[in-house]
């Protein structure tokens, strides 16, 4: 056991070291990636982004490898950390919506990616119009957040925009989340999957594991091991399917498909009550003032009573969307709901079913995917 264990620990490190020299020394801008792991974004974004989105340096978005946006709604004054920062893009977005009163922690173990993001905190603080820097960035790894110094319960939202992917040891991933996370914080992040487990052959594969198909984790296997860690059943926000647009890859490939997909993960309180309830959208959160789209199942319309799962309603409840919310019991008739008995288990999406209502949306985006130029839907 002892042998088998150090030699994972062996393999895992040289996948690491594998990784941090492809995104240090053998990308420098985003056209070097070989595939279109890179999608345009599922989802048209919203104007109050995409402003904030423009005042990022241009040089900070050049070396942009993401694989979707991850900005979550309702983030003012906020602490947030990104896994995988990157360059800072993310970052600074997030540093401009959080406001002076929230802040911003990326963390990251390329060096050469961190430069680019520490050399502009003053102009973007400049330009934002801050007094103090509400953004810093940390070398380390994202399996471990305990040795970069990052505490047990400290950040409300945590984001990570396809990094995941790129780890060999994905539980520590989002045990280290986990344990950082405040009650009712959120892990919001978009990465790459498969549509089965990938096999050790094309595991080994560096360039596979480069451009974020090599470690992509089995969808399936992402909703068992956030039960395993303590999230909640993961929610989909949005799904779109992935071109390789590479034919030496994609034959290398045969039948493996992989979808860009964005989830919600929730850390709920010790022994909270999961119970259907019905609940009102009040309109507050800035971009969403008519409706809130929370996940694919679930748009709450302003002003509009709506039930929702045991799940939601509790994550409702105990998160930073209590207040965005008006909350009253399920009727006791089980008549009223269309169902009797308990409650009912909450059934996973399928994000390449998923991304089929969105293929339409990425190819009219097929100019450039979101990690690519400005003009990109991601502007």
């Amino acid at each position: 056991m002892a042998d088998t264990t150090l030699c994972s620990k062996q393999t895992d490190i040289a996948v690491r070291d594998d990784v941090k020299d492809y995104y240090g020394k053998i990308l420098t801008k985003t056209s070097d990636l070989k595939t279109n792991a890179c999608v345009p974004c599922a989802k048209p974004v919203q104007d109050y982004i995409r402003k904030a989105l423009d005042e990022v340096h241009p040089d900070v978005t050049a070396k942009y490898y993401g694989c979707g946006l991850v900005i979550p709604e309702c983030v003012e004054g906020c602490r947030v950390l990104d896994l995988g920062c990157g360059s800072g893009r993310d970052c600074y977005v997030l540093s401009r919506l959080v406001g002076e009163s929230g802040h911003v922690t990326g963390i990251d173990m390329t060096e050469e990616q961190l430069k680019v993001a520490q050399k502009y905190i003053d102009y973007h603080m400049q330009r934002f119009g801050y007094k103090k820097p509400n953004v810093d960035f940390i070398q380390g790894y994202i399996e471990t957040l305990r040795e970069a110094g990052l505490e047990e319960e400290s950040y409300d939202i945590i984001i990570s925009n396809c990094v995941v992917n790129l780890s060999p040891d994905k539980t520590s991933v989002l045990r280290e989340a986990y344990r950082v996370l405040k009650d009712g914080g959120e892990l919001y992040f978009s990465d790459v999957y498969s549509n089965a487990r990938i096999s050790e052959s094309l595991r080994a594969d560096k360039v596979l594991w480069g451009e974020c198909l090599g470690g992509a984790m089995w969808w399936e296997d992402l909703i068992r091991l956030a039960e395993d860690v303590g999230f909640t059943v993961p929610r989909l926000v949005s799904a779109n399917i992935i071109s390789i647009g590479n034919e030496q890859l994609e034959k290398l490939l045969g039948d493996y498909t992989f979808a860009s997909a964005t989830y919600r993960l929730f850390k709920q309180p010790k022994g909270s009550e999961k119970k259907r309830c019905l609940v009102m959208y009040d309109g507050n959160i800035l971009g969403s003032e008519e409706k809130f789209e929370f996940d694919a199942k679930y748009t709450f319309k302003v002003n509009e009573v709506m039930e929702v799962d045991g799940d939601v309603a509790n994550i409702l409840k105990s998160s930073r969307f209590a207040d965005e919310f008006t909350f009253q019991p399920q009727p006791t008739s089980g008549a009223a709901c269309g169902r009797r008995g308990g409650e009912p288990e909450v059934v996973p999406l399928d994000p390449f079913q998923l991304a089929q209502q969105f293929e339409s949306i990425s190819v009219s985006s097929s100019t450039g995917g979101c990690c690519g130029s400005q003009e990109s839907c991601c502007k």
